[in-house]
């Protein structure tokens, strides 16, 4: 090992790899103000990672104020403190570069979902299905609406024939 490597390999971090694209993440800054030091946050979602070994670096984007806002961070940066993973996301590429077109919360949502194309049939045959039980549910409700003012016209003209056979028998 060269003197290169060893000076590389102490200036890693250990802690700094246990989080993958897609990722939401909050990321700890250390700022320097005059002769003061405090801790700033960035969270988003990261978007890419390139590089190995002390030059890797790892993207991440958030949307401020309505308009996108990228920065890319040297992974074993000594300014950087710690890395926190909010929420996993699953992905199936290595760059989410397609996230920079998109608006609002479309713009944080990296779940890829892909179905096959017996799911998408089996979905539209369910969707189908509950149409038509729905349509099936409203008539039979439309029926029993009916039948119930049928019976109540009914009541009323046997109460009506009732009092007009009393009036009668007076």
């Amino acid at each position: 090992m060269n003197i290169i490597e060893a000076i590389t390999q102490e200036q890693l971090k250990k802690d700094r790899g246990n989080f993958r694209v897609g990722d939401s993440v909050r990321v700890h800054t250390k700022v320097v103000e005059g002769d003061k030091e405090r801790v700033q946050i960035f969270a988003g979602v990261v978007i890419g990672r390139r590089g190995h070994g002390i030059s890797e670096t790892f993207t991440v984007r958030r949307i401020s104020y309505g308009e996108g806002v990228e920065r890319i961070f040297p992974l074993h940066s000594p300014r950087v403190e710690k890395i926190e993973v909010e929420r996993e996301g699953s992905t199936r590429r290595a760059k989410l570069n397609y996230l920079r077109g998109r608006k609002g919360k479309q713009a944080l949502a990296v779940d890829e979902k892909t179905m096959t194309a017996g799911e998408i049939v089996a979905a539209a045959a369910a969707k189908s299905e509950a149409k038509a039980a729905a349509k099936a549910e409203a008539k039979v409700a439309e029926a029993a609406k009916a039948a119930a003012n049928v019976e109540a016209k009914a009541e009323a003209k046997a109460a009506e024939a009732a009092e007009a056979g009393a009036e009668k028998a007076k």
